[in-house]
């Protein structure tokens, strides 16, 4: 199972390698993930070159669907956008590169 890197995780680690405060660099993260967010809530493609592309994607309604943690059936679900992501080469080829748990 992969281990877990959280949004503190991320700040302590970018305190630990900068002379920035943790308060700053927190505000600068925040502020990108809102960024991000409301990029995307306006239909924009976001490209991060060299990491990856975030995108609003459209999923197409159904007449019947399921809960998947009830398996209650769902009268129909409307089309609605999704949140996606999608590798750039450099990440990639990063994660070509990991070494498979044994």
């Amino acid at each position: 199972m992969p281990k877990k890197i959280t949004k503190y995780d991320i700040v302590e680690n970018i305190y630990q390698d900068t002379k920035y405060e943790k308060v700053e660099i927190q505000e600068i993260i925040e502020d990108f993930f809102e960024e991000v967010k409301k990029s995307l809530g306006k239909g924009f493609v976001i490209e991060l070159r060299g990491f990856g592309t975030f995108e609003p994607r459209l999923r197409k309604g159904r007449s019947v669907a399921r809960n998947p943690k009830t398996g209650e059936q769902v009268l129909s679900v409307a089309p609605h956008y999704v949140a996606a992501f999608r590798a750039g080469q450099q990440l990639k080829k990063s994660m070509q590169e990991l070494e498979p748990e044994k």
